[in-house]
């Protein structure tokens, strides 16, 4: 592990090595006292810490921890290609090597898969699951081709004109009023990654599917879906809270694939009550 650094997020950065990779991790508030466990975040494809950097400013009263997969962001290149199970066992290095026993974990998008296979590979770190803006995996119904064939275009990090004139139909769900702000906000916070990680991300997921083991996710879950997101339609987020069995469904109006961000106060209050409710008496007999 290289000297940790706080940048101006307030997040502590790290380079540090898990399963054989060098990655770059970020975290906040992990050395004040809590009443809430931390929060393990996976981010969405190409997305590097810095694009979701204001959920975790906003959740001030928890701890946060996510890092950049392998060719996103500054973590280098990936050598090897990696799925699903070896990305997992990696985070859980990494939560070993900052000393973080139970998370409540949580993902969005391409991230929300990985959030569903942390949970349910490592059912005795997770204590609660939030899945925003995705799916059970292949499984899937598709969004609207014109916001797919964009979001494939790698020019969608690299130019703010091309992100400008398509950032509706990419991720819909854009508040008139505050439209330049939202797209200005979000293109200088993306770094492009490279190829090479950005391929190996698309074929991390090719042939995984939750759908058969949601049945048996044994978590209090909370699912989040806008009701614009072109890209994972809402239909997708019904089909993941009717296969899991404690989980609830809640619709951000209005809402698109960023809703997290483009309606951050209202998802921070959803984030907030979900996580901040007692303890359900499945949860009090799995900790006994």
């Amino acid at each position: 592990m290289t000297t940790s650094k706080t940048d101006p997020m307030t997040a502590t950065i790290r380079m540090m090595e898990a399963g054989g990779r060098t990655l770059r991790v970020a975290h906040w508030r992990l050395d004040e006292t809590s009443d809430h466990p931390p929060i393990l975040f996976f981010n969405g494809i190409g997305a590097n810490i810095e694009a979701v950097a204001p959920l975790a400013e906003m959740l001030a009263e928890r701890a946060f921890v996510m890092f950049d997969m392998p060719g996103t962001g500054e973590s280098p290149d990936p050598t090897m290609p990696y799925n699903p199970f070896t990305m997992s066992w990696t985070a859980r290095l990494i939560l070993d090597e900052l000393g973080v026993e139970e998370v409540d974990v949580m993902g969005v998008s391409w991230g929300g898969a990985m959030a569903q296979h942390f949970a349910l590979q490592y059912p005795k770190r997770t204590r609660r699951l939030v899945l925003a803006a995705t799916t059970a995996g292949m499984l899937m119904v598709p969004g609207n081709p014109a916001a797919l064939t964009k979001m494939a275009n790698p020019r969608r990090y690299i130019d703010p004109k091309f992100m400008n004139e398509h950032f509706q139909t990419l991720y819909g769900g854009v508040d008139p009023d505050g439209q330049a702000h939202q797209k200005d906000s979000h293109i200088g916070r993306l770094k492009p990654p490279s190829p090479r990680g950005y391929f190996y991300q698309l074929i991390a997921m090719l042939g995984w599917t939750s759908l058969p083991a949601l049945p048996f996710m044994n978590k209090e879950a909370l699912v989040m879906m806008g009701d614009d997101d072109q890209i994972v339609p809402l239909v997708n987020g019904r089909i993941l809270a009717s296969a899991i069995p404690n989980a609830r469904l809640e619709v951000i109006e209005g809402g698109g694939h960023l809703f997290l961000l483009t309606h951050a106060d209202d998802s921070v209050a959803k984030l907030r009550a979900f996580l901040d409710a007692p303890a359900t008496q499945a949860e009090l007999d799995r900790a006994a």
